[in-house]
């Protein structure tokens, strides 16, 4: 892992200059090169790897694949998300749960959109959305693990929380811990004119997973838009209508 050295940069990137992948199941939207998709250019801003916007009609998802020395953090926006991993780990994610599955030396798991197969009901018609994000661990070859944890709303309204950490700065407020001491995921819901303050990091991504919001020295923001902050944080954000953003503070680049 390497310290920026750079000048201070405020890259926007706009939602509709994502690649995509569209299936019969699935419509992800990459903000980084992702699978054939491949961008040498685009590979990642700081220790953030993977940033996907993924929509999953019911009863379909990912099928069993490996994972290997990955820290991999998902939320939900809509929807209900079913994970089952080689370790026999098995949760069902929703939106205000923060979910956690560090690869490490090797990890086959499951993402469905087909809870009602694991809690019981009648079955439904509701995609899930989700972003997934991926970071790289501090080792390489640490084993596997799963960790999910509830938000509160009230943690998340009007404010910043930290989703998942592996800085010891964060070691007592965020709800899943990741294995890299050098990286932080917020979130934030915010209702028309709520404003926060971005955090000042060597790398910073900001994405507008929901709403609209301005951010200051950059302008307005519509969902699906990001900002890759290089030595520039400290921004003020504030919504346009109701928002819902995750930022990465990343204090090393991998």
């Amino acid at each position: 892992m390497t310290r920026s050295t750079s000048q201070p940069k405020v890259d926007v990137r706009r939602s509709a200059e994502r690649d995509a992948t569209r299936i019969s199941w699935l419509d992800s939207k990459h903000s980084f090169s992702f699978g054939r998709n491949y961008d040498p250019a685009n590979t990642h801003h700081g220790l953030l790897l993977v940033n996907n916007d993924d929509i999953v009609t019911a009863g379909a998802g990912f099928e069993t694949h490996p994972h290997r020395d990955m820290e991999i953090v998902t939320w939900v926006l809509q929807g209900s998300l079913v994970h089952q991993d080689s370790e026999g780990n098995r949760g069902v994610i929703s939106p205000g749960l923060a979910q956690r599955m560090s690869a490490g030396t090797g990890i086959l798991h499951s993402e469905k959109n087909d809870s009602w197969r694991v809690q019981g009901g009648p079955s439904h018609d509701e995609p899930v959305r989700l972003v997934q994000m991926w970071v790289v661990p501090d080792e390489r070859g640490i084993r596997p693990g799963y960790q999910q944890e509830e938000l509160p709303d009230s943690e998340l309204r009007g404010k910043l929380a930290v989703v998942a950490s592996g800085m010891d700065a964060h070691a007592q407020t965020a709800a899943i811990r990741i294995a890299n001491r050098y990286a932080a995921l917020h979130a934030a819901r915010l209702g028309p004119a709520e404003t926060i303050v971005v955090p000042d990091a060597p790398y910073v991504h900001l994405f507008v997973a929901r709403g609209r919001a301005d951010l200051e020295g950059a302008g307005r923001l519509n969902e699906g838009d990001a900002v890759r902050l290089t030595g520039a944080g400290g921004q003020r954000l504030s919504a346009v209508d109701d928002a819902e953003v995750l930022i990465w503070e990343m204090h090393a680049a991998a």
